[in-house]
């Protein structure tokens, strides 16, 4: 079996966010990061989805940021997908865990999953994305707060780890060419084989 270590997808880019006043991480695709500091988690969505999960007793929380890789094998969208976001789920639960967050406390806001890469509105990804995320959380049992998924937009979300708020801000289309850039790269390292199973831990 084939594992990835945990801190391999960790977010790195950290900075401070001065319209906000706290210390903020940005969350690229395929990363995630918790804490339970008093800071802002940053993403921006297109077709990828962002789960923010917290337990708001313990004050910990967490947001991820992923993709389905496109199935094309026709043998059903969730059979050779759904590993990829199983695995970035329980990423940042097990990691919530261990900073003391009880699984049947948890609560979720989910967003994204817009219709926004041109050429994949055939394979519907961005709907998929959503459709997954709203499965993965009804099967596990964890509450959904809020949620903003589909449309013809990307979003700007920030999660704010101490109350539990999530802001999230429309963008146009057009206006930022890097959002759908960085998700076509992602699709793109996504599409590479993946040598046996991808361990989940937890």
């Amino acid at each position: 079996m084939s594992s990835v270590k945990p801190d391999e997808h960790v977010a790195t880019t950290l900075y401070y966010d001065a319209a906000h006043a706290k210390q903020a991480v940005k969350i690229l695709p395929g990363e995630y990061y918790v804490t339970s500091a008093d800071m802002v988690l940053v993403t921006v969505l297109g077709s990828c989805v962002a789960a923010c999960i917290r337990d708001p007793r313990v004050g910990v929380g967490g947001m991820n940021h992923f993709m389905l890789p496109d199935a094309r094998d026709g043998d059903g969208v969730l059979s050779a997908s759904a590993r990829y976001g199983s695995y970035a789920m329980e990423l940042l639960i097990n990691e919530l865990l261990k900073l003391g967050a009880r699984r049947n406390g948890l609560e979720a806001k989910v967003f994204g999953g817009g219709n926004v890469l041109p050429g994949l509105t055939l394979s519907n990804v961005g709907e998929r994305n959503a459709a997954f995320v709203l499965d993965y959380l009804q099967t596990e049992r964890i509450s959904i707060a809020a949620r903003d998924l589909g449309g013809p937009y990307p979003r700007k979300v920030y999660q704010f780890v101490r109350n539990g708020r999530v802001r999230v801000k429309q963008i146009a289309r057009t206006s930022d060419e890097t959002i759908l850039e960085r998700e076509r790269d992602y699709r793109r390292q996504l599409e590479v084989p993946v040598a046996g199973d991808v361990e989940l831990f937890g």
